[in-house]
């Protein structure tokens, strides 16, 4: 394989954006959940939902802007880094809608289907080995 001397440069630049995008998302998250659990309690995740909300939207319309043949420059720090500090339901959310696009509407609803059950069952199985070790 033949490397060029900028392709590593170019790589670390990449990291750096989204780096920097990550940590501007999740301060970003970080506020919005807090806000929405002071103003409404705990009762419901509503910050978690309106993170997932807007992530998702926003991230829809930064896709049809910056992703194409041919990606945008702020595509990693804007996308990767930006919506992925802040939620990456917005980048489940859009895997599953371009399966859909491309008329893989199976293996879209096998995505959706997994995703969530072995999220959720992946996330308490780490619960439960913890509290297994912890106690």
């Amino acid at each position: 394989m033949i490397r060029h001397a900028g392709d590593e440069t170019r790589m670390i630049m990449t990291l750096l954006q989204v780096a920097l995008g990550g940590a501007i998302g999740a301060a970003a998250r970080f506020l919005v959940v807090t806000g929405t659990t002071r103003a409404f309690g705990t009762g419901f995740p509503v910050g978690t939902l309106a993170v997932n909300v807007a992530g998702s939207l926003v991230m829809g319309m930064l896709a049809a802007l910056l992703l194409g043949p041919k990606a945008h420059p702020a595509a990693p720090f804007l996308i990767t880094g930006i919506l992925g500090g802040f939620t990456t339901f917005s980048a489940f959310s859009l895997d599953a809608l371009r399966l859909m696009e491309d008329g893989r509407f199976g293996t879209a609803a096998l995505y959706v289907v997994l995703s969530v059950v072995l999220s959720l069952g992946a996330c308490a199985a780490g619960l439960m080995m913890m509290r297994g070790t912890l106690t």
